[in-house]
């Protein structure tokens, strides 16, 4: 039984961390495009770098 006075509050802690974290990054803006990043690759380039060969 002791076992869960330690294990709840570190349940707790870790899930409110994980909460936190998301809420970062819906506010840093990182969750805004989430189709074009797989696809981007298969986008061609418009114009090759200057001296590429």
């Amino acid at each position: 039984m002791s076992v869960v006075f330690i294990l709840l509050p570190l349940a707790l802690v870790i899930a409110a961390a994980a909460v936190a974290a998301f809420i970062w990054a819906v506010r840093d803006r990182q969750m805004d495009d989430l189709d074009t990043p797989p696809v981007r690759m298969l986008f061609d380039d418009d114009e090759p770098t200057p001296g590429a060969r």
